[in-house]
């Protein structure tokens, strides 16, 4: 384990503090604020000018968890809300306008410049649910090891503090001018924070000897309530709790102690207060949070909370509530009020975030003679139902020009995307919402569904980029005064994801991936990766808007294409085998090193080049702007090596560049399968193509190496 937090700058110096139960809360001083308020800031800064402050503490916690460990990851999943937004806002005032001074904004950077460093050429994957990111991305790490998806995961979270989520918070009056008191009668809010929390998770037989505790369940849920608010009573957070419980084999009897998400918010701590009384009545283990010591840091709040439930089993000691002086009696219960030894053999920890995003786990000590059962893999899924939106308009006019070989790029009319969407809904909506919205109601009615989804799997590049732009401008006209709280709100990337959860009351998982030009299959990775936990049907959607001012800053691959381009897709799927639709297969990821090429692996698992060339008509190739030349040489070694010689699509040259292209891609390339052929113009060769049983290959090339299959 490695982490950095406003307590120190390693695991000896966090655990120190713990025992002290002292505060390390402090007036901000990494940026000037007209309301200067306490947050959880770390002091020593780790120094490597280059890089964007969230990056820097990442890769120290990195390197502490990684340290002496013997081999490289086999692939990274990483939470986290900020990316290099602090460096962003730093850029923008200073009016900036030239892309190369924005490469490091985008949250998968964080992640890719990790895999980077410690040479990880698995998967690198990077969840943003708010303040649950680094929990959920320990428990997708822990279903991938179960899976068989690799031996040794680095996973975690890191977010540094920035003006956005700084101000953001106050200006939604959820932050306690005097510093959090979670659970206290007179708690007034939360304290923003910042640090990174990294955990190398092993699958082994019987625990290595540096084993601290073992992951032994999880359990996600939504509340499908509001935005911001969690459900009054509860119900999403007592949800993933017991979910976790019943994925660990225990029951609450076995908890020995609950490490709370406690913010110190009025509303939420009350509904975690509530959701505990549901779980375990008037018998509520010991508890604790320790937001009130290190502040909130966000998405790292998670991992940096899994560390610490570890240090408590391996260590027999219980961490106080520090804040808490007068205990709100309306609890129902007492959390600790200072530290306290006490043997912990089971801890639970929870992480709930906006969007009504709730994940847990569950920690016991390293015995080695529990036998916890393997999923059963990532598993394909039958496709019932699609829609996209391009320049060109919905999947029916989007193929029709492709028919008729013509692009579909451009940008359709806020209006034209609202067009089946009710306006009391959308009133408050900007742009990539409303596509979300859209998209999943179409795919819905294409497959003729009368309820759900359970769960939504939504990826994004670069998120809500009106929302963002517009809070970030506001903000700095008034002095850092004013901006709008409906523009924080709807400027997290998981904010679509959140609206579909309570427009649909879908209460499962409700999943954001945002990976730059791989988002949606990341999206579909993690879809597949935990369907056989869901029963009914699901929703994997992805979606990008093109905003005017910040587009072609982030997006390096826009300088490709003068056309401005944006869309999306949805696919309605099922875990459940059907043969009347076609099926999408679980797509392999990798990140391309130095020392390491990935494409030889790609061909393995897609059974190798004679069964490549016996079951796929055709590839659509996905090779965004900014890697044209990098992707060149991967798709010279793919052809040499399979000798394929069917058609390939190069498809952003009809869908326009946007991140979440190859969402458009999938659909139109499931529309195909449905229908059998394909038209002569995608062809190259002048007439049509008949698939005769055989499917699509979405191969994506460029920094990250992908592959769908798409079968009849």
């Amino acid at each position: 384990m490695g982490a950095v937090s406003p307590a120190g700058n390693n695991l000896a110096e966090l655990s120190s503090a713990l025992r002290q139960a002292e505060s390390s809360l402090r007036t901000l001083s990494l940026f000037s604020a007209p309301v200067p308020l306490p947050v959880g800031e770390i002091s020593e800064e780790p120094k490597e000018e280059d890089l964007p402050r969230t990056h820097r503490l990442a890769t120290v916690a990195a390197e502490e968890a990684l340290h002496n460990s013997g081999a490289e990851p086999d692939a990274i999943v990483l939470g986290g809300t900020t990316g290099g937004m602090l460096t962003t806002e730093e850029r923008l005032r200073g009016k900036q306008h030239d892309p190369s001074s924005f490469p490091w904004h985008g949250l998968i950077t964080v992640a890719n410049h990790l895999a980077r460093t410690f040479n990880c050429s698995g998967p690198v994957i990077n969840v943003s649910t708010a303040c649950s990111s680094s929990t959920l991305a320990i428990k997708i790490a822990f279903d991938m090891l179960r899976a068989g998806r690799g031996r040794r995961i680095l996973a975690g979270g890191a977010d540094s503090l920035c003006r956005l989520t700084y101000h953001g918070f106050r200006l939604l009056q959820l932050v306690d001018p005097q510093g959090a008191k979670p659970f206290d009668r007179d708690r007034q809010g939360m304290s923003v924070g910042e640090g990174a929390a990294m955990l190398l998770l092993v699958a082994e037989d019987s625990p290595p000897a540096e084993a601290v505790a073992e992951i032994v369940g999880g359990g996600l849920s939504c509340d499908a309530f509001h935005a911001t608010t969690p459900h009054p009573q509860g119900r999403g957070a007592s949800g993933s709790m017991r979910a976790a419980m019943e994925d660990a084999g225990i029951s609450e009897a076995d908890i020995d102690y609950i490490n709370l998400h406690g913010t110190g918010t009025p509303d939420g701590d009350l509904s975690e207060a509530r959701a505990l009384s549901r779980l375990f009545g008037p018998h509520v283990p010991h508890a604790s949070s320790v937001k009130g010591m290190l502040g909130h840091s966000l998405g790292a709040a998670g991992a940096m909370e899994t560390i610490i439930s570890a240090l408590s089993i391996a260590d027999g000691f219980i961490p106080a509530n520090t804040g808490c002086n007068n205990p709100d009696k309306d609890m129902g219960w007492v959390p600790c009020l200072s530290p306290m030894r006490k043997d912990t053999h089971s801890v639970l920890t929870s992480s709930f975030g906006f969007g009504g995003n709730n994940a847990s786990l569950v920690l016991q000590g390293k015995e080695g003679d529990k036998k916890h059962p393997t999923t059963k893999g990532l598993s394909s899924l039958t496709v019932k139902g699609t829609a996209c939106l391009t320049g060109g308009g919905d999947l029916k006019q989007s193929l029709g020009l492709v028919g008729k070989g013509r692009a579909c790029k451009g940008l359709l009319s806020d209006q034209e995307i609202s067009t089946q969407l009710e306006p009391a809904t959308v009133r408050r909506m900007k742009r990539l919402p409303r596509m979300a919205l859209s998209l999943a109601k179409s795919a819905r009615n294409d497959a003729q569904a009368s309820s759900g989804p359970e769960a939504v799997f939504w990826g994004t590049g670069w998120g809500p980029l009106s929302e963002t732009h517009d809070f970030l401008n506001k903000l700095e006209q008034t002095g850092d005064q004013l901006s709008s709280a409906m523009d924080f709100i709807g400027a997290v990337h998981n904010a679509p994801a959140g609206n579909l959860g309570t427009y649909f009351q879908a209460e499962g998982p409700n999943i954001t991936t945002t990976a730059g030009d791989y988002s949606f299959e990341q999206a579909l990775y993690t879809a597949c990766l935990l369907s056989d936990q869901l029963k009914e049907d699901f929703l994997v959607l992805a979606a990008e808007e093109y905003q005017q001012s910040f587009s072609p800053l982030f997006d390096s691959s826009l300088q490709a294409d003068p056309t401005p381009s944006d869309g999306g897709g949805a696919l309605w799927v099922t875990a459940a085998e059907d043969r009347r639709h076609p099926k999408i297969m679980p797509p392999f990821l990798a990140f391309p090193t130095e020392s390491s090429s990935v494409i030889p692996r790609l061909i393995q698992s897609l059974g190798g080049p004679e069964r490549i060339r016996e079951e796929i008509g055709a590839i659509f190739l996905g090779i965004p702007g900014q890697f044209r030349s990098s992707a060149r040489e991967q798709l010279q070694e793919f052809l040499t090596i399979t000798e394929f010689q069917g058609p390939m699509v190069d498809y952003r040259l009809w869908t326009g560049e946007f991140a979440s292209a190859s969402v458009v891609a999938a659909v139109l390339a499931v529309q195909l399968v449905r229908e059998g052929n394909i038209p002569a113009p995608l062809t190259y060769g002048g007439e049509d193509l008949p698939l005769r049983d055989r499917g699509i290959l979405l191969l994506g090339l460029g920094e990250h190496v992908t592959a769908t299959r798409i079968t009849p």
